[in-house]
Formats: structure tokens, sequence, C-alpha cells
């Protein structure tokens, strides 16, 4: 699943630029920045290009999460480092449950056919 706004924000992020520091850059108004990296809007790859020049990287970046990095930092007193971690654990773990209910789902369904199947064969003709 390729998230180009949440990319984009992790490299803002990395490089410590503001989101009204992107969108002076970019001729437009903080909250249409941020409906960029909310991916509430559709981006022309000439934006795309702008946004990777201002960050100085390459487009690809944005579309392969694999190649940004997660800052790690030690856990301190119950204090987080940069959340990014954390948000990455929340997502997965709700696309993880639904994962897991729709297996769920497809066991239960198996089984029933499986006893209906068992039910053929022995000559039950009513399962």
């Amino acid at each position: 699943m390729n998230n180009i706004g949440f990319n984009i924000k992790r490299i803002r992020e990395q490089k410590g630029y503001s989101q009204e520091f992107m969108a002076s850059k970019l001729d437009i108004s903080q909250a249409s920045y941020a409906r960029i990296e909310s991916q509430e809007i559709r981006l022309s790859i000439e934006r795309l290009q702008k946004i990777a020049n201002i960050l100085e990287t390459d487009i690809l970046t944005f579309l392969d999460s694999s190649k940004l990095s997660i800052q790690t930092q030690t856990n301190t007193n119950g204090a987080y480092g940069n959340g990014y971690v954390e948000n990455l654990y929340i997502e997965n773990k709700e696309t993880l449950k639904k994962l897991i209910q729709t297996m769920e789902n497809e066991n239960q369904y198996l089984k029933t056919e499986i006893e209906f199947l068992r039910s053929i064969i022995k000559g039950d003709n009513n399962p």
C-alpha cells in the first residue's frame, strides 16, 4: 500500500520542516498542504516533484516506505520518541485485527463445509 502523504510527512518531519514552511515554498495555504499529507487531494507529478525538491529527495522515496528510516530513541520515564513506531503499531494492530477476523470467519465457513461433506460421505442426507 502506497501512503504518499504519510511518507511526505515523515520526510518533512525528519528534515525539521513545518507544514507552514512547506506551504510557503509551494505557494499554498497551510490547510491545503495538510490536505496533501492526509491524502485528501490528488497530487500532480509536477507538485510531487516540487515537494521532492524542497525535501531534497527523489519522488520514488514517497512511493516506497521501505526507504524511510524510523528514528529510534530510548524510552525513558515513559517518554516516547517521535511517535512513528507507536502510530505504525496502532495501524498495524487494526489491520491485523481485521485480518484475524476474516481468517476466523473463513475457518468457520470451512468447518461448516467439512461437516456438510462428511455428512454426505456418511450417507446422511440431512446435514
